[in-house]
């Protein structure tokens, strides 16, 4: 089975390194990121996934920090034409992602090809799912939770316990 990682900055890429290694070595992971990210393809050799670990593709990041509605719609479609491509080429069979903003173009499209799409609410979430959550809602055949008081409120989310 082909499991393509949405690796986000900082806690998401913590996280999902670390989901991996629960995972174990009978997957074939790809791992997408935004282009500008210089942290996390180390973090996957420091932590260990590095020996199975397969490609690492990069995507623009869709939305910039200043916020503007155009700019942001355009950098989306652009991430969303690269992602389509590294979806093609690498053909996952899961999509597996804790909520960076780059991962909604990816798993829209994924959805759209087919495959499954898991989404791992990250864990400083803890009343209410970010605003990548609530669309991951919508959009992930599996919505997992860290924390018990989510699942009140989101009733198809499944309550997980924390990753670390």
């Amino acid at each position: 089975m082909k499991v393509l990682v949405v690796l986000g900055e900082g806690g998401h890429t913590k996280e999902m390194v670390t989901l991996v290694e629960m995972l174990g070595d009978d997957l074939e992971y790809g791992y997408i990121m935004v282009d500008d990210d210089q942290v996390s393809e180390a973090k996957l050799a420091r932590d260990g996934t590095c020996g199975r670990r397969g490609p690492v593709f990069r995507v623009m990041r869709p939305r910039d920090k200043e916020h503007y509605l155009v700019r942001d719609a355009m950098r989306t479609l652009f991430s969303a034409w690269q992602s389509w491509s590294v979806l093609r080429r690498f053909r996952p069979d899961v999509v597996l992602t804790s909520g960076p903003s780059v991962a909604v173009p990816v798993c829209v499209l994924a959805r759209l090809l087919g495959r499954r799409v898991i989404f791992v609410e990250t864990a400083s979430r803890v009343t209410r799912l970010s605003l990548t959550g609530r669309i991951m809602y919508r959009v992930a055949h599996l919505v997992f939770v860290q924390w018990p008081e989510l699942v009140d409120r989101y009733p198809r989310a499944v309550y997980a316990g924390r990753l670390f």
